[in-house]
């Protein structure tokens, strides 16, 4: 199979769709790996790593789309890519639908057939190939957080802690699945005052006994999370319902009663947010106003450290490419009910239901695609 690894065009987005020991993988499996000229810079990755391993650099990415028989990237194809979809063409990506009824509605006019990272999962629910990135995210959550409390970046001027006689930050993390744990192992570390809220208690029992108690948990219900907000310096919402939009657990009217100077950092963005107020920022413009609090909603957040990022995510992704490419995608997706859960539209049908469903359309039950 060709495998084409085209450049990231995402706003600061330096991550790559593969490192040389996934292209020494599929090579070894007499796979083409087809990586776009300067690919993996931003990752400090060269093109003489690639070729080393036995890739071929291709200028442009009109060229790697065209030549790939699977494409495999970080982030979902935007406007200017769309033009590349084709029906003889598996993608293998993050997708995020629920929140994209233009790319939705490009992947099934094209006909592609889309697999996305973020829907695959194991019969536990794990989802391995969000998970390393939700890792990302949630470390990184804290941090950029801490950076929009700044008095100079609008934020409260508050630390997270760590000064004798003075009353650390108050962190309220929403969800308590990777993303959130990470983000209040962080800011615990950080000195912070935190609190989880979650509705699953055994989540929350792991927290209590993970941290031996030194990070609160609360069930989560429209009232707790209302009374904790309104003392919160910051609130962290990595809220997931896999491939479906989050749902909206602070509203408009929430963050009105906020103290101003208050962050709200959402994580769950690329599944539409968390916050009633989200929308999608850039690494360039990260963060704008809402009554007088500081909202953080980069859509790529990982994409900032894109070294660890890169690694991480190929790590998790290369067992999964290496099926797909030794196998075909329908042979792959037979043989392991995790991976075909990531079929997301094929041959002009949306196949993932909560997709069609966040967009009011019609979809193909799975098992049909596969027979």
């Amino acid at each position: 199979m060709r495998i084409g690894i085209p450049s990231e065009v995402k706003n600061n987005e330096f991550r790559v769709g593969i490192t040389p020991v996934g292209v020494h993988e599929l090579v070894k499996h007499g796979h083409e790996v087809h990586v776009q000229k300067g690919a993996g810079l931003g990752s400090s990755i060269t093109d003489d790593e690639y070729v080393s391993q036995g890739a071929r650099i291709v200028d442009t990415a009109d060229d790697v789309w065209a030549e790939a028989e699977m494409v495999m990237k970080v982030k979902e194809p935007v406007e200017q890519e769309y033009h590349r979809l084709r029906e003889d063409l598996t993608l293998f990506t993050y997708l995020h639908l629920a929140a994209e009824e233009q790319l939705t509605r490009e992947l099934v006019k094209a006909k592609t057939t889309a697999i996305a990272y973020e829907t695959v999962r194991l019969p536990n629910g794990l989802l391995p190939l969000l998970y390393p990135m939700s890792e990302v995210a949630g470390c990184l959550a804290p941090q950029v957080g801490a950076h929009s409390l700044m008095k100079a970046h609008g934020g409260r001027g508050v630390l997270m802690g760590g000064v004798g006689g003075v009353a650390s930050a108050k962190v309220v993390v929403l969800g308590g699945g990777v993303a959130g744990q990470n983000a209040a192992n962080i800011a615990l570390g950080m000195g912070a005052d935190v609190t989880i809220l979650d509705t699953d208690l055994d989540k929350l029992r792991m927290v209590f006994w993970r941290w031996q108690n030194r990070i609160k948990q609360l069930a989560s219900s429209t009232l707790a999370v209302q009374q904790q907000i309104l003392d919160a310096d910051m609130v962290i919402g990595s809220v997931l319902i896999p491939g479906a939009k989050a749902p909206k657990l602070v509203t408009n009217d929430m963050v009105a009663q906020m103290k101003p100077g208050s962050v709200l950092v959402d994580i769950a963005v690329d599944q539409g947010g968390c916050f009633e107020d989200t929308r999608p920022t850039t690494h360039a413009d990260p963060t704008f106003q809402v009554h007088e609090s500081i909202f953080y909603c980069v859509a790529n957040m990982p994409g900032a450290v894109p070294n660890t990022s890169t690694w991480a995510l190929t790590n998790a992704t290369l067992p999964y490419a290496v099926r797909l490419a030794n196998k075909g995608w329908q042979q792959a997706l037979r043989d392991d009910h995790a991976l075909a859960e990531g079929l997301n539209t094929h041959a002009g049908e949306i196949v993932y239901g909560p997709v069609a469903s966040a967009h009011g359309l019609e979809h193909r039950e799975l098992a049909e695609v596969l027979a």
